[in-house]
């Protein structure tokens, strides 16, 4: 008999590896159901996080064999800069599951394991048993990674002998398709970029400043031109240079990717708010610590814009639909956006 109703196993499976499988036949021996949660489900497509949601449930479901019935799978969006608002969401799409599935005063356990300080989220649901998975000896998700985007053929069999067959059947397919050739020239775009500064003394860390300009319910946008995240929607923003300060930096940028002509002394009046941003991996490009800040013009005609400088493109998005774009945003400009719209 199984010792509790349900077990959750939350993970990104970028790509979904012999350790994942390994976790599912824990859960399958501890549960009566397994709830699999995935994260980073609406995040855009980089070479930190190849798959789509949809792709990642596919892998899963490629390979539960005899557990199929057994498993719901539910997508799990990130929360940067939020500890308690990703918790929540967790503890929401467990619940919505045991919904779905009709059970109430459900028993509940969460399985992982311990690995090191990145598996400090398996301690924040007391709520629920724990327990710890034994690991699987094999290659890091990093490293598969790495494998995905290499040309040589040792590198995709080390990828072959760490994922299940059918995970290895659809990542096959995948680097045929445009999607993993945009992919493969990001990825080399950013390896060259850290190759650039391995000669440092010690790791650099990069500053950089946005501008979130609100105009009449609406936000200024700019489709990014260059790699990394060619073609993803960004706020206006660039590299802090030697002889400026990070608020004439922002605004600097501002005016070269959107062509906006309000003038400086405008522009510096309007800002009502500023903040930093510094997940240490908000970026693929190595340590880049943000400065955002909020120009707020309430309402009023839009001002003519269009694409400078890197941007392809600039446009004024209205508010609702900005809210609706998280998988087409550029790193975590998302989480800055929403933080200053919850400002506003």
């Amino acid at each position: 008999m199984m010792r509790y109703d349900y077990a959750v196993c939350i993970g990104r499976f970028e790509p979904f590896h012999t350790g994942h499988l390994s976790l599912l036949a824990r859960a399958s021996r501890e549960a009566s159901k397994i709830i699999v949660l995935v994260g980073s489900a609406d995040a855009p497509r980089t070479a930190r996080n190849p798959w789509s949601f949809a792709e990642r449930e596919v892998m899963i479901r490629a390979v539960a064999g005899p557990l199929a019935d057994r498993i719901i799978i539910l997508p799990l969006e990130d929360h940067l800069y939020n500890e308690n608002a990703w918790i929540a969401a967790v503890q929401a799409q467990v619940a919505r599951a045991i919904g779905q599935d009709g059970k109430a005063d459900s028993s509940i356990a969460l399985v992982g394991h311990l690995k090191d300080a990145s598996s400090y989220y398996l301690r924040a649901f007391p709520q629920w048993a724990l327990i710890d998975a034994e690991a699987v000896p094999m290659l890091s998700a990093t490293e598969l990674r790495r494998h995905l985007f290499s040309e040589d053929e040792g590198a995709l069999r080390l990828l072959e002998a760490n994922v299940p067959a059918p995970v290895f059947a659809m990542i096959r397919a995948f680097r045929s398709t445009e999607a993993y050739a945009q992919l493969l020239e990001e990825f080399r775009h950013v390896e060259q970029y850290r190759a650039a500064w391995k000669s440092a003394p010690y790791p650099p860390t990069f500053v950089t400043a946005d501008a979130v300009v609100l105009h009449s319910g609406h936000v200024l946008l700019v489709r990014r031109k260059a790699q990394p995240g060619r073609g993803l929607w960004a706020l206006p923003g660039g590299f802090v240079r030697q002889d400026e300060g990070v608020r004439d930096a922002a605004i600097r940028e501002l005016r070269e990717e959107t062509r906006l002509k309000l003038p400086v002394p405008v522009l510096k009046g309007s800002i009502r708010g500023e903040a930093v941003f510094d997940h240490p991996d908000r970026s693929l490009r190595g340590r880049t610590i943000t400065h955002a800040f909020h120009f707020d013009f309430p309402t009023g005609e839009l001002p003519p814009v269009r694409g400078g400088d890197d941007a392809a493109r600039a446009r004024w998005v209205p508010v609702a639909e900005a809210r609706r774009m998280r998988s087409q945003l550029f790193e975590d400009h998302f989480f800055i956006l929403e933080h200053f719209l919850g400002a506003a």
